[in-house]
């Protein structure tokens, strides 16, 4: 049985470093950050609940083959525990009779959830371990969280990346944006996610210093490092997925982007313009919509509300175009089940979702892996959260494989060399802090 103790915090940043550090001794990993970013600020991150979620160390692993969610909901309801895990994009050909056949330097597999040890939740300056009390005395998870904070986190040699390639040439972006336009023309979709790999073979990096360096240049609301094994994924995601609290279900697409100004009046003037963007506005009610339909397959009647719509949120690079779509879960169906039922998210396939993903899956030529997909925990009473997987850096330390995606919504109004200045401008940003 789970116990739980209460210790207060005086320096919360040094112990998330302290944290970090001490979990490298481990082989299955799941720290995930808040920063509190805009929780005061904005409304509706008043549904972040902790500036930190870890579980560290597994006491039980799920990696199922087949039947993911199945399985997935077999263990949770056999355990009823803490467990955190992923979601990767290839579960939609468990969803929808769909495949995927494209170039994979990463080798993950499409899902994976582990029964930590210890669960650490940290609110403000007060930090939350639970443990089992049969594996451990209140004085051990005291003497725990004491040489946690003792740690001196060293400072470890920069690690320079090997050369970072694009799998596809401008011109063959540029030709797979105009048919995917050819595809928008005649009806066929009405909006589609398109994105494109860059990759770096024979490369090593120390995951834990590339992820402190990608935080202080992007924190952001749904970070997240992820360790199972030699396979890591190191998230500046500024989007959720989907959460439950009780019986509501949270979703909260991003669609719409603008950078920072240089002070509070330019600021101003660009969040302004970006609410008033018939194109970002288009793009973001088109997967609202799609968000709507997708919870109404698990939601009471009448229980599906769009709270905000195309709401500015401001974030330390740029300012985001964000609406929060709620339901409430019928009473006869089970949580897992709106996680199959809305996986992958509309905001990272487009609309129609099932006709996009083929086109996905037609022109783009890398498997996303964890990319696209979803990062969370579950909790004993059965409510979770998962993040976005976008701005991230997936890495295979077994065979020295970097990469990251980056892409953007294609619609009928794109430009294609637009597009791919815009897609440059996102990896330039990741490359920065790889090369940095």
């Amino acid at each position: 049985m789970r116990k739980r103790l209460t210790f207060h915090i005086s320096d919360t940043t040094k112990f998330k470093e302290q944290l970090l550090f001490w979990s490298k001794k481990f082989q299955c990993v799941c720290i995930l950050d808040s920063h509190e970013v805009n929780l005061k600020e904005n409304s509706k991150m008043e549904y972040n609940t902790y500036e930190l979620v870890a579980g560290i160390d597994a006491l039980q692993i799920i990696e199922p083959e087949q039947n993911c969610f199945d399985n997935l909901k077999a263990e949770i309801d056999f355990a009823k525990d803490w467990w955190f895990g992923y979601l990767g994009y290839d579960l939609k050909n468990e969803i929808e009779n769909l495949s995927s056949d494209n170039q994979d330097g990463l080798d993950l597999p499409q899902m994976n959830f582990f029964r930590p040890r210890w669960v650490f939740l940290l609110d403000v300056d007060t930090l939350l371990v639970h443990y089992f009390e049969e594996e451990f005395s209140e004085e051990d998870i005291y003497n725990l969280v004491m040489n946690i904070q003792n740690i001196s986190v060293p400072k470890e040699k920069e690690v320079t990346v090997a050369e970072i390639k694009s799998r596809i040439s401008r011109e063959e972006y540029l030709k797979a944006i105009r048919q995917l336009k050819e595809h928008i023309r005649i009806g066929d979709i009405y909006e589609v996610n398109f994105c494109q790999e860059f990759y770096a073979e024979d490369t090593y990096i120390r995951p834990r210093q590339m992820f402190r360096k990608l935080m202080k240049v992007s924190p952001t609301p749904y970070s997240c490092f992820y360790r199972m094994g030699e396979k890591y994924l190191l998230s500046a995601s500024p989007e959720r997925y989907l959460k439950k609290v009780g019986r509501k279900i949270i979703s909260q697409p991003i669609k719409g982007t603008a950078k920072r100004g240089a002070n509070e009046e330019e600021d101003k003037l660009i969040k302004e313009n970006l609410f008033s963007d018939a194109k970002e506005r288009a793009e973001n009610i088109m997967i609202v919509d799609l968000v709507r339909n997708d919870l109404s397959r698990t939601a009471a009647k009448d229980s599906v509300i769009v709270e905000e719509l195309c709401g500015i949120y401001t974030f330390p690079q740029v300012h985001q175009m964000i609406s929060t779509i709620v339901s409430e879960l019928k009473e006869d169906v089970h949580f897992v089940e709106a996680i199959r039922q809305t996986f992958p998210m509309g905001s990272m396939t487009g609309a129609p979702k099932v006709r996009a993903m083929k086109l996905i899956e037609k022109y783009e030529s890398t498997k996303r892996g964890l990319f696209s997909g979803a990062v969370g925990y579950i909790t004993p009473d059965g409510d979770f959260d998962f993040n976005v997987v976008i701005r991230s850096i997936q890495y295979n330390a077994m065979n020295h494989y970097l990469s990251f995606m980056v892409g953007g919504a294609i619609t009928m109004q794109s430009n294609p060399e637009k597009e791919y200045e815009e897609c440059m401008l996102k990896a330039k940003a990741i490359v920065k802090v790889l090369k940095e």
